[in-house]
């Protein structure tokens, strides 16, 4: 079950919130069918997410950059619902579990699209 908030959300102190993690069955570049890992112990792996909101008091990050967060410390999926677009995922993740930074998206050697 995926928690849903309308509105907007504001991180408390130094709290991180990101989207677009990618879970789940995915598609390659090439058209190859990757089954999702998740609950396997190989996708026991660190993710990729974008930050999409800070608390005050985050020094280390900020809104856009995308963070790369060890694996499993992050919390469940709460849909948001905003005033304007598509609901959205939004995460938060333990910041003490970042383990580096970027300005630009990852550039990874498979490209994944989701499956619907």
């Amino acid at each position: 079950m995926v928690a849903k908030v309308k509105g907007t959300i504001n991180p408390l102190r130094d709290r991180v919130f990101v989207t677009d993690m990618e879970f789940g069955a995915q598609i390659s570049k090439g058209g190859l069918y990757i089954p999702s890992s998740d609950g396997k112990e190989t996708g026991i792996i660190p993710r990729w997410g974008k930050v999409f909101a800070i608390g005050p008091e985050q020094k280390d990050v900020t809104v856009g950059q995308w963070i790369l967060v060890e694996h499993g410390r992050w919390t469940r999926t709460v849909k948001l619902e905003q005033d304007h677009g598509d609901p959205i995922q939004v995460r938060m993740v333990d910041g003490n579990a970042i383990m580096c930074v970027s300005d630009d998206q990852p550039n990874i050697d498979l490209y994944i699209n989701k499956i619907r």
